[in-house]
């Protein structure tokens, strides 16, 4: 059953996998990592590495390094195109996303004991009547939103493994971070931490190319 949290698009599905569904969806996602490895992505400008590992899996995969942050097909490393989404995010999709047409990239960051995502807005895509489905497997995390300005008031609420949260409408560029990771609060990953699978329309249906990178990359606050 989904929460609806505010009339602005923002809708929570707690618990909506439940333990063998996550087990499920880890194995296939250790896959994509076979295929794609996890590598650390970068600050613009400063080339300060993220504090979360990262890949993607999809026809486009999201980049950040000192040329900034950007939609490429091919892995930053190995050169090779990324993975398929598996089916279990796909299904997630079509369940909940509310969106006619298929995503075309999934982010998965991997989060450490002491990793954070200072507040940013996800404004790389050219489609923003998409939604943005972002799935948690691991250690709980204290998730952070506010709205369309950087100033604007924020709360927190704490998100679990086997959780949803779909940002759309109202609420598909607002600020969001994850302050903080509760580590031991799941044993679905041995190694502990927590992976987050953010799912994302990037281009407008029938337009294939990734949209061109910013002229000026944005700043991702409280990225250590």
């Amino acid at each position: 059953m989904s929460l609806n949290i505010d009339d602005a698009g923002l809708r929570f599905y707690p618990a909506y996998l439940d333990r063998q569904r996550q087990a499920a969806l880890l194995a296939a996602i250790r896959e994509v990592f076979a295929a794609a490895p996890l590598f650390t992505p970068r600050m613009p400008k400063s080339g300060r590495p993220f504090t979360v590992r990262m890949s993607n899996c999809g026809p486009l995969g999201w980049l950040s390094d000192t040329q900034g942050y950007r939609y490429e097909p091919r892995h930053p490393e190995t050169g090779r195109p990324w993975p398929p989404i598996p089916e279990p995010l796909m299904a997630t999709w079509n369940d909940v996303g509310q969106y006619a047409h298929p995503p075309q990239a999934c982010l998965i960051n991997c989060y450490g004991p002491g990793a954070k995502m200072g507040l940013h807005q996800d404004r790389d895509e050219a489609d923003f009547e998409a939604p943005v489905v972002s799935l948690s497997l691991g250690d709980s995390c204290l998730f952070r939103i506010g709205g369309r300005q950087r100033g604007d008031a924020t709360r927190s609420f704490r998100l679990n493994s086997g959780d949803v949260l779909v940002l759309g409408g109202g609420a598909r560029l607002a600020f969001h971070g994850v302050d903080r990771i509760y580590s031991g609060t799941s044993t679905l990953l041995p190694e502990g931490g927590r992976i987050n699978l953010t799912m994302r329309r990037v281009t407008y249906p029938g337009v294939e190319t990734a949209p061109p990178r910013p002229k000026a990359a944005r700043a991702i606050q409280g990225m250590r």
